[in-house]
């Protein structure tokens, strides 16, 4: 591993190199524009924000009652180019939003029925058999969400690996997020259907809305031609991440633009018609989506309604995968809606949800602060604890002949169980770095350890390397103190 302060040095050059750069936009509002939306206000806000949070890049968009009154990327894409409205970036979890909406297509179509078990669908299905796909969909199915899970190369053998899973309660009984719950819809698609998920997803929902940037992968090692380099921040700056392969199809597998996802948004608005006019979903089913399910507190069927104290009041699905964040807004009580896409995730904080609510305080005419960057605050106090172990591991290592001097009589397992204390940080690390990487024989490497949060992780490396440091160094104190002669030789 790196020493700190190589990885700080490499964090200062990323940062400099990503500094955020203004708009390219292709901008059909301006002061005043469409609605009485300033996007030159929306643009001001979005530089700002990622100015003061060191972030590489965003897109974003804005609709109101159906079009879209503002589109416009910032920044850099980290391969080199800019981020536009037509870049393509991960969305994350965004994306069951639309799979409830490819199973809605098939209830619409008499194909399924919401509250049918799934083991009509998926016959042998076996984690139980009272989950309905309105369970899947509002995550009341009860099926776990487990951190660490072996990989899958496509949704038939991602699903076939939960069947020895335990439910961690009753189906209907209590929300409880679980990536599992899309996993198995999408699957029900493509064996209802009879077409890979995200060849439906192609033909059903992106080519009618006129999305021709937008694909569904089924893992996040699927080539994507144009997809932005994805970063975690870090002290304030950014570094550039390649995510560990995980299947995420159903779940977290599409990847789009913040042009495309304002013709999505702008469809919800219209309950369900294409720009043509074409109906893809009954407005009554569009609306059902929307609303709260029975066990499942705020969540609806692939949306989620804000909590009691955000204002305005809106419907919306964050995504977080590693190097990206998204976020989708619908104000139903303004007509607006708001989506943005960013080439970065923050492991202390949504990033993306804070832009998108600054964008809506700007739709309902207030303004927008780009707010403290408190993300960057949290890691340079861990970056300070850093160097603050370092410099007492080097204290300690220089004080250990005197340390071991004044424990030379004591016997050797009292000596040992004084070391104990050093040994916390380096099994830490082993668990971290090599133990959980390890684990259901899952595809994590160091390397992705430490992209979930490098300002803690580089924590944990040096506390790691300066106990074993100064335990080392007080062994071999020890044993010099204790070799032939030593007494003699230090008179």
């Amino acid at each position: 591993m790196r020493v700190p302060a190589a990885v700080l040095s490499l964090l200062l050059a990323v940062s400099a190199a990503l500094a955020p750069a203004g708009p390219a936009a292709a901008d059909p509002g301006g002061p005043g524009g469409p609605g009485g939306l300033d996007t030159a206000e929306v643009d001001a806000f979005v530089t700002a924000y990622l100015d003061r949070h060191g972030l590489p890049g965003a897109a974003v968009a804005v609709v109101r009652d159906g079009e879209t009154v503002h589109e416009a990327g910032y920044g850099a894409d980290g391969n080199g180019g800019r981020l536009t409205e037509h870049s393509r970036l991960r969305i994350g979890s965004v994306s069951k939003s639309f799979t409830a909406f490819a199973v809605l297509r098939l209830v619409d179509e008499g194909q399924v029925e919401l509250d049918a078990p799934v083991d009509r669908y998926l016959p042998g299905f076996r984690p139980g058999a009272g989950i309905t796909l309105r369970h899947l969909l509002a995550h009341t199915s009860g099926l776990p969400n487990p951190t660490v899970v072996a990989p899958a190369e496509s949704l038939e053998e991602g699903v076939a690996r939960i069947d020895g899973w335990d439910l961690s309660a009753e189906p209907g009984a209590a929300y409880a997020y679980s990536n599992a719950n899309y996993w198995v819809a999408a699957r029900v698609v493509e064996v209802v259907a009879g077409q890979p998920f995200d060849a439906f997803l192609a033909d059903q929902v992106f080519a009618p809305l006129g999305m021709a940037d937008t694909v569904g992968t089924a893992t996040t090692r699927e080539p994507v031609e144009g997809l932005a380099q994805g970063h975690v921040t870090a002290y304030g700056g950014a570094l550039p991440l390649t995510g560990p392969q995980e299947m995420n199809s159903g779940a977290g597998g599409v990847v789009s633009t913040a042009h495309d996802m304002a013709a999505w948004l702008a469809m919800q608005q219209r309950g369900g018609t294409a720009p043509d006019g074409r109906r893809l979903l009954s407005a009554e089913l569009v609306e059902e989506s929307r609303t709260r399910q029975p066990g499942a507190g705020r969540a609806g069927l692939g949306w989620r309604h804000s909590g009691p104290g955000v204002a305005p009041a809106r419907v919306s699905h964050s995504g977080v995968v590693p190097g990206f964040n998204a976020q989708q807004d619908l104000v139903t009580g303004s007509g607006y809606g708001v989506v943005v896409l960013l080439n970065s995730y923050t492991p202390s904080r949504e990033q993306a949800y804070e832009l998108s609510s600054g964008i809506i305080e700007l739709t309902e005419g207030r303004a927008a602060d780009p707010g403290a960057p408190t993300a960057t605050v949290v890691d340079l106090v861990l970056g300070g604890l850093t160097a603050a172990g370092l410099g007492l591991g080097v204290l300690g290592v220089r004080r250990s002949g005197r340390w071991a001097a004044r424990r030379a009589a004591w016997p050797g397992w009292r000596f040992c169980l004084r070391l104990l204390p050093q040994s916390a940080a380096p099994a830490l690390a082993v668990l971290l770095f090599g133990v959980a990487p390890a684990l259901e024989g899952n595809s994590y490497t160091p390397a992705d350890v430490f992209g979930l949060w490098p300002a803690l992780t580089v924590l944990v490396a040096v506390l790691a390397a300066v106990g074993a440091g100064v335990a080392a160094a007080r062994v071999a104190a020890r044993v010099r103190h204790a070799a032939p002669g030593a007494g003699e030789a230090r008179r």
